[in-house]
């Protein structure tokens, strides 16, 4: 059984700690020698087979017009406000000593060249966006090869020369472009220390023990360190997300955190029993372990699930993570054992900081929370869980309507990518787009490129320019370039609106379906639309289109396996509609702070965006499986006592009180950590940080401490109900059970309800 396998594993690692520690040391430095010597940099590759967008860049490269590859665009403007760069030489011939830098740069391939079009005349450096009506503002486009041939020090060359020339020249300069958002680093950093600072203090209230409080932490740090070397090592084989790093800090942190704090807590139970260090390690792998190895299961299976999109960069961050998520299980379940026994029975102890915290009001009211070391449960838990149970109707009722309102703003969920004019105003990106929108209109910042092959019919090209040139959502077309070897043209238009409006969108879907079919007709000439807003908004609708498939079969998977579980029908059809309102209420939450702007600035947003196309989806694959933990946690207690005394109601207070305080600071632990996430600079990881904790928070208190006891009430027996054509179905070795116990006590677990 799995239970006798995590105790001899738990109770070995207890018996030998140096050893296991010194194993987990090696591997650790292993994977941090091999990051460095053939890891990679995160990147961003937004594109997936069978998209128009895709189609377009295939047209392009195989055009080799060199806009295939990555850009960036530098923008100036003199810093003295009285000048222009139609009217003052210095500031022109200053711009023309920039463009001259910018190419001398490493693996420019070129850059456009507004100083020329201003000596040949003025009307052209107009007529091709690269000088702004008043002459204020100049653009420098650059021109770079394709992202697989760039890395991160090109970024690093083009910011140090911006920063050179600022001192050197008279002019204001800021930059921006996709080299930016490939090859900028993810946030971080400072958001994982906040993140550990607050959850060591969390960990210390609850156990009034720095030893106790350290274990937990010092887990987590070894399991993210192998956890991003090993993304990084990744990195060097196939393009892993930028956000990927960002997401497995959050979620590895949190959920490695929690791990440990369960098993920690059934650990110090048992040595307050009396039990010897390496068997009460043991006891605890093999009780608590096992949640925590079915939790951990259903939530890298949730992840890798993402590959239903069919969307690569999903794909590929979603298996990065759950690399992370399994590095913690592995290290729950044999380096924790080996921290606590290399702890020895000190663990059983409250420190001298400890005691002089339960001196004060506070150290007395985290006292009566803590049932350290097999204590009763706190009577304050037992009370409330007992009201609930007395009062189900209400309560369900209540906490239901509660949920489902807080849901009902997704229905105005709009999907799309925050441009950087969401970014804080202290970022180059940010003011560049400022500058640029306000000398050339916001749909600069966002440009299409439609790819077209006349095959063999010119006259198509005109029809094309004249057609795209006279739509509503077009500002302006630039000049059409022409690959002579193989007729390919390529055309850069701009809309009238920023790349995150809705406007964007609607012009894009229009040009596919409505202006591009018109002129093209049904003959042997193609045209597709592409670029950064295009591939974006592709991305968006697939997934979008996929995200019902998704959740059915992460739902139909939830169910098999905590059926599978806890032997009952009812208990995870009961978890699953549970956590989908959770989830739900977690979006809603999302849309009316990133969208309606509800608080946003307490997060530091400056401006409203719509939530970025991929993240309800890896949402929902994190929170499915996150609340997974607590609801396998949780109710693994549940049926132990159900087991112990065939009473109902008894085992609902019992089990969900002696699992409140552990509950409760393990999901405290982890919306700190992810709120840490949450005053990140880029809109992305806001919406990841406040997304994950929003939804730990209210699957941790509303759902865990009120519906869950409500509804198990009102269920009663039924609760454990299994036909008995299922039940002779369904393999042995249920989670949960503490077999360990049984045999200590030599009392036997009682029968579950099963449909005779």
């Amino acid at each position: 059984m799995l239970s006798k396998a995590l105790l001899r594993l738990g109770a070995g690692a207890a018996r030998h700690p140096w050893r296991v520690i010194a194993a987990w040391l090696i591997a650790a430095t292993l994977a941090v020698l091999a990051a460095i010597a053939i890891g990679g940099r995160t990147a961003d590759s937004m594109t997936a087979p069978g998209l128009d967008s895709q189609r377009a860049a295939e047209l392009i490269e195989r055009a080799g017009t060199g806009q295939e590859g990555m850009t960036a665009q530098v923008v100036v403007t003199p810093v003295d406000d009285g000048e222009t760069f139609f009217d003052h030489p210095s500031a022109r011939t200053a711009l023309a000593r920039l463009q001259t830098e910018v190419r001398r740069l490493p693996r420019v391939l070129g850059t456009s060249d507004p100083a020329g079009a201003l000596d040949a005349r003025g009307d052209t450096a107009l007529r091709d966006g690269l000088v702004s009506t008043d002459g204020r503002i100049a653009v420098v486009r650059v021109q770079y090869p394709d992202q697989s041939r760039l890395s991160t020090e090109d970024l690093d060359a083009l910011v140090e020369l911006g920063d050179r020339l600022r001192a050197e020249l008279p002019l204001r300069i800021e930059m921006g472009g996709n080299l930016f958002y490939a090859f900028s680093d993810a946030d971080g950093g400072v958001s994982e220390l906040i993140g550990l600072l607050a959850a060591a203090a969390i960990l210390f209230l609850a156990f009034g023990s720095l030893v106790a409080a350290a274990l937990p932490i010092g887990m987590a740090v070894f399991g993210l360190t192998i956890g991003v070397a090993t993304m990084t090592v990744l990195a060097g084989v196939t393009d892993v997300p930028t956000f990927a790093p960002v997401l497995g800090s959050m979620v590895g942190l949190g959920v490695g955190i929690d791990y440990a704090l369960f098993v920690l807590a059934r650990h110090r139970e048992y040595l307050a029993r009396g039990l010897e260090p390496h068997e009460a390690a043991g006891r605890a792998v093999a009780t608590a372990g096992q949640p925590v190895v079915f939790a951990g299961g259903t939530v890298v299976v949730s992840i890798l699930g993402l590959a239903v999109a069919n969307v690569p960069f999903m794909t590929v961050g979603g298996f990065a993570v759950s690399i992370v998520v399994l590095i913690m299980v592995l290290a729950s379940v044999t380096l924790l054992p080996a921290f606590l026994g290399a702890a020895g029975p000190r663990l059983a102890r409250v420190g001298r900081i400890g005691r002089a915290l339960q001196s004060r009001k506070l150290g007395r009211l985290a006292r009566r929370r803590d049932p350290v070391a097999g204590a009763a449960p706190a009577a304050g838990w037992r009370r409330w869980i007992g009201h609930v149970s007395r009062h189900p109707v209400p309560y369900a009722i209540g906490a239901a309507g509660l949920l489902l309102t807080a849901t009902l703003p997704v229905l105005g969920l709009r999907v799309g990518l925050p441009d950087d004019g969401s970014l804080p105003h202290s970022r180059t990106e940010r003011r560049a787009y400022d500058l640029v929108a306000e000398g050339f209109g916001p749909g600069t910042n966002g440009p299409l490129v439609i790819a077209a092959d006349p095959a063999g019919d010119p006259g198509v090209l005109d029809r094309l320019v004249g057609a795209v040139a006279a739509d509503p959502g077009i500002a302006s077309v630039a000049p059409t370039h022409i690959d002579r070897a193989t007729g390919i043209a390529t055309l850069v238009v701009f809309p009238t609106s920023s790349p995150q409006d809705k406007a964007t969108a609607d012009t894009i879907a229009r040009l596919r379906t409505d202006v591009l079919p018109t002129v093209i007709g049904h003959g042997p000439a193609r045209a597709h639309v592409g670029g950064a807003a295009a591939s974006l908004s592709d991305v968006g609708q697939r997934t979008s289109e996929r995200l019902p498939l998704f959740v059915a079969a992460v739902l139909a998977m939830s169910f098999l396996l905590l059926m599978l579980v806890f032997r009952s029908v009812l208990v995870p059809l009961k978890a699953v509609l549970l956590n989908l309102l959770s989830i739900g209420a977690a979006y809603g939450v999302m849309v009316a702070v990133f969208q309606w702007g509800w608080g946003g600035a307490l997060i530091g947003l400056e401006a409203t965006v719509p939530i970025v196309s991929f993240i309800p989806m890896f949402l929902f694959a994190i929170l499915f499986g996150l609340s997974m933990d607590y609801e396998v946690f949780l109710l693994s207690r549940v049926r132990e006592e159900y087991l112990r005394t065939g009473d109902n109601g008894t085992a609902i207070v019992e089990g969900v009180s002696r699992t409140a305080r552990i509950i409760t600071s393990a999901a405290l632990i982890m919306v700190a950590v992810f709120l840490s996430f949450a005053v990140a600079e880029d809109p992305s990881t806001k919406m990841f940080g406040l997304g994950l904790a929003t939804a730990i928070f209210i699957d941790a208190t509303v759902v865990r401490m009120v519906l869950v006891p409500a509804t198990m009430t009102l269920l009663g027996r039924t609760n454990w109900w299994l036909p008995k054509w299922l039940d002779r179905m369904l393999p042995r070795g249920p989670v949960g059970t503490d077999d360990t116990d049984a045999e200590s006590t030599g009392e036997a677990p009682r029968p579950r309800l099963v449909d005779r």
